[in-house]
C-alpha cells in the first residue's frame, strides 16, 4: 500500500479542507480530548456570508450604532470538535481501493486510487459521487464504496493512528502519569509511540516494556490517515522502490561473497532451520544470522550484536553485515523498503515487523527475533504479541 500520510497535529492540520467557502485549520484544544485519537481542536474561519449563517453579523457605524447601510462581520470564531472535522472526511470501505476519476462518472478519467480505509476530504456531492482532495488528488469517488458524515466520525477513529513523536533525548516512559513513578522505559529522539489515552498534560503509550505514560511536555502528538496516491505517484514509488530491492540485492551478494571468500574452509556456520513459504532465499539469510544472536543483551541505543543493541539497532546491525543501510530508528524502520500487504500471512523471513516504539525481525512460522527489554536480551517472540504497525520487505 502506498506510504502517504495525512498528518492532523495539534499544533496545525496538515490538509486545508474548502467546504461552502469555508476553510478550515487545526489548533490546540483548550479543554484536549480523552478520545485516544483526539486531542486536535479546530477553527473555523469563514467569508463574511458563511459568518452570518453561522453566528449571524451585526452591523455598526463608526460610533458602534446599529446601522444597516454597511456589514462587517464579527471577528469571532466557531470551535469546532474532532467529530466535526471527522465528519467532513470521506473514508473509502473497499476490499483493496476505489479508483479517484476526473468526472462524477464511470466515464471520467482514473487519475489515483483511495485505498480502503484511506481518507480525503469532502468538497461536493454529486449524482452519487463524492468530490474530494486528498494528498495531491482531487476528484471524484463513487459514493457506495465510501463513508462520510456522522458514519465516518466513528470510523476516522478506528481508521486513524494517534501518534507521539519524541521530541527530547531520551522520554522516559513512566508507571503513572507522575514525574514522581518509577520509569518503566527509555525512548529516544524522534521516535513515534501510538498513543492509548490522553488526559490533562499526559498521554498513554505502548512501549516494549509494557504501557505508560509520559507528558505531552516532550512529544508532539498528530493523528495519521492513509491518503490518496495519484497515478504518477504510484509510478514513481514503484519505480524507486524497485531500485532500492535492486541496491540491496546486489549489496548483500557482494557482501556475502566476500565474506564466504574471507572465511576459512573448515568454518561453516552452524545450520539454523528457518521456514517460510516463497521466502526469498536473501531474507532467509538474514533470518538465520540475527537467530545467532539470541541470549546477548540488549542495550539502550547499542548496537553491538554481541555487547548489546537496542531493537532498530539489533536490525541495523543484522543488515549491516548483508551490506544493506538502515537507519537506528524503529520509527525510520517503518517506511524502509516497500509494504507487505496482508498481515503475517504474507510476511516473509528477514522482513522487519514494526510495532509502537520497536522493530523486530520475522523469522518464519508466525515468529520474530528482536532485542525486547534490559531485562530478557535479544530474544524469540511470538510475532503477533502486540499490535503491528507495518510490514517492510528489504529484498
Amino acid at each position: 500500500m502506498v506510504s502517504r500520510f495525512l498528518r492532523m497535529t495539534a499544533c496545525a492540520l496538515a490538509a486545508t479542507m474548502a467546504v461552502s467557502g469555508m476553510s478550515i485549520t487545526a489548533s490546540a484544544s483548550a479543554s484536549g480530548s480523552a478520545l485516544p485519537s483526539g486531542g486536535v481542536g479546530l477553527s473555523l474561519v469563514n467569508n463574511a456570508t458563511a459568518l452570518e449563517n453561522i453566528v449571524g453579523t451585526e452591523k455598526k457605524d463608526v460610533k458602534g450604532s446599529a446601522n444597516t447601510a454597511k456589514a462587517e462581520p464579527k471577528a469571532v470564531v466557531k470551535e469546532l470538535t474532532e467529530e466535526d472535522m471527522f465528519r467532513n472526511l470521506v473514508i473509502a470501505q473497499v476490499t483493496n481501493y476505489v479508483n479517484v476519476r476526473s468526472l462524477p462518472s464511470e466515464e471520467g478519467k482514473i487519475i489515483g486510487k483511495l485505498y480502503d480505509d484511506s481518507v480525503g476530504t469532502l468538497l461536493g456531492e454529486e449524482n452519487g459521487w463524492y468530490q474530494i482532495k486528498s494528498g495531491t488528488v482531487t476528484g471524484y469517488v463513487k459514493g457506495e464504496f465510501c463513508v462520510t458524515g456522522e458514519e465516518a466520525v466513528d470510523l476516522a477513529k478506528e481508521v486513524g493512528t494517534r501518534f507521539a513523536t519524541v521530541t527530547t533525548t531520551t522520554l522516559h516512559v513512566r508507571k503513572e502519569p507522575s514525574l514522581d513513578a518509577p520509569v518503566l522505559g527509555l525512548v529516544p529522539l524522534g521516535d513515534e509511540l501510538v498513543v492509548l489515552d490522553e488526559t490533562e498534560g499526559w498521554i498513554q503509550v505502548d512501549v516494549e516494556e509494557g504501557i505508560g505514560w509520559v507528558s505531552t511536555d516532550y512529544v508532539d502528538l498528530h493523528t495519521e490517515f492513509v491518503e490518496a496516491e495519484s497515478k504518477e505517484e504510484e509510478e514513481a514509488r514503484l519505480a524507486k522502490e524497485a531500485e532500492a530491492r535492486r541496491k540491496n540485492r546486489e549489496a548483500a551478494a557482494k557482501t556475502v561473497q566476500a565474506q564466504q571468500a574471507a572465511a576459512p574452509a573448515n568454518d561453516t556456520p552452524a545450520a539454523v532451520v528457518v521456514s517460510g513459504e516463497g521466502s526469498s532465499e536473501m531474507g532467509v539469510a538474514v533470518a538465520e544470522y540475527a537467530l545467532q544472536f539470541v541470549g546477548n543483551p540488549y542495550v539502550y541505543g547499542g548496537t553491538s550484536l554481541t555487547n548489546g543493541a537496542d531493537c532498530s539497532g539489533f536490525v541495523m546491525s543484522v543488515y549491516a553485515n548483508f551490506g544493506v543501510d538502515l537507519p537506528h530508528s524503529s520509527a525510520s524502520d517503518r517506511s524502509q523498503g516497500y509494504g507487505v500487504e496482508g498481515g503475517l500471512e504474507n510476511a516473509q523471513p528477514g522482513d522487519l515487523i514494526c510495532y509502537s516504539g520497536h522493530v523486530a525481525l520475522y523469522i518464519g512460522d508466525g515468529q520474530i527475533v528482536h532485542a525486547s527489554t534490559k531485562k530478557t536480551g535479544i530474544i524469540v517472540s511470538r510475532a503477533d504479541y502486540k499490535k503491528i504497525l507495518a510490514i517492510r520487505r528489504i529484498f
